[in-house]
């Protein structure tokens, strides 16, 4: 049993996205860790900050290690953050010798957020593939559909007719140009935090900038002049983003669900969900769940927003709402992307 619906034994077939939401879970999220730590080291090796040897022995101690999800737990409970307690089972794999190398400089930030710029980078690639996907099946129902008259509405009462084109255009045009910016977008996420307890790199001295450009490097996310602890600017236009997809989503949805009216019937779905009371009714399901997730989007994004107002050099209550809502938002348009791409093959224009 789960509280959320994207991971709900039942509900997940309707709102849920396995892909994304393994992008999303401990799983993902600890390897992601990890890949940070051992490319810490090894970036603070070559600069001469630890030892080589040290630089070694922690890749090879932590490539394949899996940490006791309850002892993190545990420890998460305890600190707020995952790290202090994930930190201290990678420094007893490593041992006696070497382990007060692991996560020299960092801190529990620079971990967290890297971690979640890796899989953004991920998630990021897998929302382009399905918007070109989507943007492909509607220009085929433009190609097979343009030409059919349809009747066009404005404030919900008959205007007058229009080619279909009119109407699949003003689903098509918004999510042209979300694929566009995405690059931009993303941009603004996949980058390497890595700043210190207060984002100066402290414990490095005048090697900071060295294990930056190295860690950036092995990592593959790009390097910024500061570390953007406190600054969320780039999480929330990314979630903006999101929501902006859903929402566009969300009208192609809303259209469809009224156009299939049984006493509009300006378009045909070639299937539908069933009703346990009226056999004869095919239910826009798709249609439906579009406009569902444009809403959820719409209503997230403004308490994403609130996470901008951090304290200082670091608040935990916006961080953590970012970890609350991002997810989720990230699956709802994963999902609604998926119920997209099903949808617009099974609708038809219906010629006059």
């Amino acid at each position: 049993m789960s509280a959320s619906p994207f991971d709900h034994p039942f509900l997940s077939g309707l709102l849920g996205d396995e892909e994304v939401s393994a992008l999303f879970s401990a799983q993902a999220d600890i390897e992601a860790m990890i890949s940070f730590e051992i490319a810490l080291a090894s970036a603070e090796a070559e600069a001469g900050v630890i030892p080589e040897e040290a630089g070694r022995a922690i890749g090879d101690a932590l490539a394949d290690f899996v940490p006791d999800m309850d002892v993190i737990r545990a420890g998460t409970a305890n600190d707020g953050v995952v790290i202090p307690s994930l930190v201290a089972t990678l420094r007893k794999a490593v041992g006696e010798t070497y382990g007060s190398k692991v996560h020299f400089g960092a801190t529990s930030q620079d971990v967290i957020d890297t971690s979640l710029a890796l899989r953004l980078k991920k998630f990021s690639a897998l929302i382009g593939a399905r918007l070109d996907r989507v943007i492909a099946l509607i220009e085929d129902l433009d190609a097979r559909d343009g030409s059919v008259e349809t009747m066009g509405h404005t404030r919900m009462q008959a205007a007058i007719p229009v080619p279909a084109s009119r109407k699949i255009a003003s689903w098509r045009d918004p999510l042209t140009r979300h694929r566009e910016k995405l690059s931009d977008v993303t941009a603004e996420v996949a980058i390497l935090t890595f700043g210190g307890a207060a984002g100066t790199l402290e414990k490095i001295g005048d090697k900071g900038a060295e294990v930056t450009r190295l860690l950036a490097t092995r990592l593959d996310l790009r390097a910024v002049d500061r570390p953007r602890h406190s600054e969320r600017d780039g999480v929330a236009a990314f979630g903006s983003y999101l929501s902006l997809i859903t929402g566009s989503l969300g009208k192609i949805g809303q259209d469809i669900a009224l156009m299939a009216q049984n006493e509009v019937a300006e378009v045909k779905l070639a299937a539908g969900g069933g009703s346990s009371a009226m056999p004869h009714k095919v239910n826009p399901v798709g249609a439906e769940t579009l406009v569902a997730l444009a809403r959820f989007n719409a209503t997230l994004v403004a308490g994403l927003h609130q996470s901008l107002v951090h304290e200082n050099e670091r608040s935990g209550a916006a961080w953590t709402l970012e970890w609350v809502l991002l997810p989720q938002m990230a699956v709802a348009t994963g999902a609604a992307l998926r119920t997209a791409a099903a949808l617009i093959p099974a609708v038809s224009f219906n010629r006059p």
